[in-house]
């Protein structure tokens, strides 16, 4: 039996699209979670604003 190969060449794509992962790109670099987090935090900020200013 053969071992299967783990890195496998990626199938050919136009443009490249199926290798965006490997370019490395300047920025601001934010985890997911905190993504999350901070869009949570502003729908209940909104909602507690939206309460309290109503009354």
């Amino acid at each position: 039996m053969s071992k299967k190969k783990r890195d496998a060449p990626m199938p050919a794509s136009s443009a490249g699209l199926l290798r965006f992962f490997e370019d490395e790109t300047r920025g601001i670099k934010v985890r997911p979670e905190l993504v999350v987090a901070m869009a949570g935090a502003l729908m209940v900020i909104s909602i507690l604003l939206r309460a309290f200013l109503s009354a």
